[in-house]
């Protein structure tokens, strides 16, 4: 719970700096949200945790949250419309069946979404805050990976035929089957098999690459101009603000519902999470037309890898000289410390070695307490008369150990 509070409160402080409110959605939210509006594949449905909400004559089936994004669009549809662009921020659990039992069915997210935002500098912000919360957490080694949901759709509306037929073709490249797809794509047309596999080969980190292979792409299907241009100009800014990245055109499984550019952050083999732009997510729910995009990152994951903070060089043990019962005065002397930030624990039996930086003995002396302070990290031991000179002298120790702000 120490490292999960840790995340939570980097990626909290984060969102509040940034101008997001924070929102907590219900954990059972109907099943029709993600059925209806074919939001999630075939797949993850079957892995959703589904029953039916009875009152004694009829009920509603009812679902346990799979996904933070659609319940936060619910809510903002339901109470936030006139809020426009609304920026909100989650700290919440999902739930989704795991056959084997290697995964947890219940992970937690800190999701953060920006509904009534068209511009490309509103997916480049939410990467820019998602990297934040990495660097505050001290997680180094990551790789932000760039694709666009929107580009696939629109070279596999080249192909024709019902939206049916689209969206199975663009579940099953989302759920991990791109290089299948483009194999069956060519028995079709030949020529849309090439812009697929000019498409899913585009790999490189500058917003040259990406031009030129948007000059190829736009030559043979126009259509496909205005969402280069969308990625481009998302490139284009990143590479202004100095951020690295990754083109990665074949990431998507796990974006279903996106409709523009998405990006994921990875660190070796650990997907510490990602999101991108869900233009039609809004309509299809029925709020109007409002675009909107979002992230979420792993709590679980980087509670797992986050760096720490030393909580013990402010960690006081406060007991009784001599193992003496303790009276007011150490409870007082106790109220103190903590009201100078610090963390005072009473000692009601410690037993050998503990895990505080310091011990502070109290014995009384003619009336007037006496002190001993003793950091346990160097063996060294003061007494003093005051709890002001204690004060001075863990003031002093904190800022040698941390070093100037």
């Amino acid at each position: 719970m120490e490292c999960f509070r840790h995340v939570e409160e980097a990626f909290r402080s984060s969102c509040l700096a940034w101008g997001y409110g924070e929102i907590r959605t219900p954990t059972l939210e109907y099943l029709h949200l993600f059925t209806s509006t074919g939001t999630l594949t075939p797949h993850r449905l079957g892995r959703v945790y589904s029953f039916l909400d009875w009152d004694g004559w009829s009920g509603e089936r009812v679902v346990l949250r799979p996904d933070g994004t659609i319940p936060t669009v619910r809510l903002y549809i339901d109470s936030l419309a006139q809020d426009s662009p609304a920026k909100l921020f989650y700290v919440e659990n999902v739930f989704s069946f795991e056959e084997t039992g290697a995964e947890s069915r219940e992970r937690w997210q800190c999701g953060a979404e920006m509904l009534g935002s068209t511009s490309p500098s509103a997916d480049v912000e939410l990467i820019m805050l998602a990297q934040e919360v990495l660097r505050r957490l001290g997680i180094a080694g990551t790789t932000l990976y760039l694709s666009h949901a929107g580009l696939i759709r629109s070279l596999l509306r080249e192909l024709g035929g019902d939206q049916a037929e689209q969206n199975r073709l663009f579940d099953r490249i989302m759920d991990g089957n791109a290089a299948a797809m483009i194999e069956a794509v060519a028995a079709r047309s030949p020529r849309l098999k090439d812009s697929l596999s000019l498409l899913f080969e585009m790999s490189g980190s500058s917003p040259g690459f990406i031009q030129n292979v948007r000059a190829t792409l736009v030559r043979d299907f126009p259509r496909l101009e205005a969402g280069m241009d969308d990625f481009l100009a998302i490139a284009r800014l990143l590479t202004d603000m100095g951020c690295i990245y990754q083109v990665d055109m074949a990431m998507g499984k796990g974006f279903e519902y996106y409709t523009g550019a998405i990006f994921r952050f990875q660190q070796e083999d650990r997907r510490l999470g990602g999101g991108g732009r869900y233009d039609d997510l809004i309509p299809l729910m029925g709020g109007g037309d409002i675009a909107a995009c979002g992230f979420a990152l792993d709590l679980d994951q980087l509670a797992a890898i986050a760096s720490t903070p030393d909580n013990g060089r402010s960690t006081i043990l406060v007991r009784a000289d001599g193992g003496g019962a303790i009276d007011k005065v150490i409870f007082e002397t106790a109220n103190q410390l903590r009201q100078a930030g610090y963390r005072a624990d009473l000692d009601q039996g410690c037993q050998g070695a503990t895990g505080h930086r310091w011990v502070l003995s109290i014995r009384g002396e003619k009336g007037r307490p006496g002190f001993v302070l003793t950091n346990q990290s160097s063996g060294k031991t003061t007494e003093l008369d005051s709890i002001s000179e204690i004060l001075g002298i863990l003031q002093v120790a904190n800022a040698t150990k941390t070093g100037p702000t």
